[in-house]
């Protein structure tokens, strides 16, 4: 097309890339099984035009949400506050509402109650066992494909998948048109395999024919939703101390008893008076458990901050890049977050080996680390000095090179130990 530069090309086909790879990072996959429940319920109960219908509507979910996480980015870079991927798991109070979130979802796929409109109700998966009636109740399965197609865009933002750093890194001095071409290209490449099942549900010949394993697997599902609310809890305690952990799982404990009473005597057996009562006693312990588990006070600085012995991760400054490799010794630099699964995975796989710790230390290699778990104005900064707009970001400094080395975004101990056998050369 003319006028559309060689660079964005570039960008949107790394986005789309990125995109489709973010479905096998283990932010998504627990939605990527309930999706295989409504394609597995579609094709058994609706057909073919239904299945594609409940493809577009989950697609559409994902998209649009990729639109309003770009639209949020624009409107705080247009109001001057540095903000990249995933910058809404920066604040507590969102990470908190999405571990009771979970723990609601959780117990939805548990049984313990039914939400027809629900945003995990995927196509009408809340039928599946619960009969004609539960069939009734699921009224609007393209809605509920919707909200899956939204829900799989909240779990997938702490993830970053291969592609994805340059691509979202060009959106940083892009125009508001470009940067809207790059997030619609990722949205419709982690969309792309819903809408080819969903067009193609042939291919989903090697399901067992529908029956009572679907209710099973649905209830199963249920513990990634826990496990999740677990890490997000985590999380917080990163961001906002051990006290904001308590209150969170307090604040858990009393919406489960809401949702408890909400499910045994509103929407089964109770009637009349009892349901109102259950109903008003059911609000009550919902809206305490919301205010209990929000975050009133962050966490002083120092208290997420690494460790300063020697040998061990320091905290990250620009000062403290320049200073080391002025007196001749290479720098290593994580720029990490407490919600990033990606970067998370890299630590433990990578990064914490006994291997490339010795062969850090071995070469005498100053270990930095940039937490981006709050909002840090600084490592934005630096992030995008170098073309990225969220982490994970690896930099090897050699003292003498005028650009640092760019790992990539997934390490192995391999790629981290054949950088450093660069330094030698």
């Amino acid at each position: 097309m003319t006028g559309v530069p060689p660079s964005l090309w570039i960008a949107v086909l790394f986005a789309a890339i990125g995109g489709l790879i973010l479905n096998l990072m283990p932010c998504v996959f627990p939605v990527i099984g309930l999706k295989v429940l409504g394609f597995a319920h579609h094709g058994s109960h609706e057909g073919r035009a239904s299945s594609r219908q409940g493809a577009l509507a989950f697609a559409a979910g994902v998209v649009v949400s990729f639109w309003a996480l770009a639209g949020l980015l624009l409107a705080l870079r247009a109001a001057g506050e540095a903000a990249g991927w995933g910058f809404q798991l920066q604040s507590p109070v969102f990470v908190a509402a999405m571990a009771l979130l979970f723990v609601a979802i959780g117990l939805n796929f548990s049984g313990l109650y039914e939400i027809g409109l629900a945003a995990t109700r995927i196509g009408a998966v809340g039928a599946v066992g619960a009969g004609v009636a539960g069939a009734k109740r699921s009224r609007h399965p393209l809605a509920g494909s919707f909200g899956a197609g939204v829900l799989a865009v909240l779990v997938a933002t702490p993830c970053t998948a291969p592609f994805m750093g340059s691509a979202l890194g060009y959106t940083l001095g892009a125009p508001t048109t470009e940067a809207l071409a790059v997030f619609t290209a990722i949205g419709a490449g982690m969309a792309l395999p819903y809408l080819l099942l969903g067009f193609f549900p042939a291919w989903l010949a090697w399901l067992p024919r529908p029956g009572r394993w679907m209710e099973t697997f649905r209830q199963l599902l249920a513990f990634p939703m826990y496990a999740t609310s677990a890490w997000l809890a985590w999380v917080l305690g990163q961001q906002a101390g051990i006290d904001a952990v308590l209150a969170l799982a307090v604040g858990a404990v009393l919406v489960a008893l809401a949702l408890w009473l909400f499910g045994r005597f509103v929407q089964h057996g109770a009637t009349g008076g009892r349901a109102r009562i259950a109903g008003a006693f059911a609000a009550a312990s919902l809206a305490l458990g919301l205010w209990t588990a929000w975050p009133h006070e962050a966490a002083e600085p120092g208290a997420r901050g690494a460790a300063e012995a020697p040998g061990a991760w320091q905290a990250w400054s620009r000062e403290r890049v320049e200073a080391a490799l002025a007196g001749g010794r290479p720098v290593f630099v994580d720029f990490t977050a407490a919600w990033c699964v990606s970067c998370q995975a890299n630590k433990r796989l990578a990064l914490d080996r006994e291997a490339v710790v010795s062969a850090m230390a071995q070469r005498g290699v100053l270990r930095l680390r940039a937490d981006w778990t709050q909002r840090d104005a600084a490592i934005t900064a630096e992030l995008a000095r170098f073309g990225r707009n969220g982490v994970p970001l690896y930099l090897l400094y050699r003292p003498g090179d005028a650009q640092p080395q760019v790992l990539p975004e997934l390490l192995t101990v391999s790629t981290v130990l054949d950088a450093l056998d660069r330094l030698a050369r």
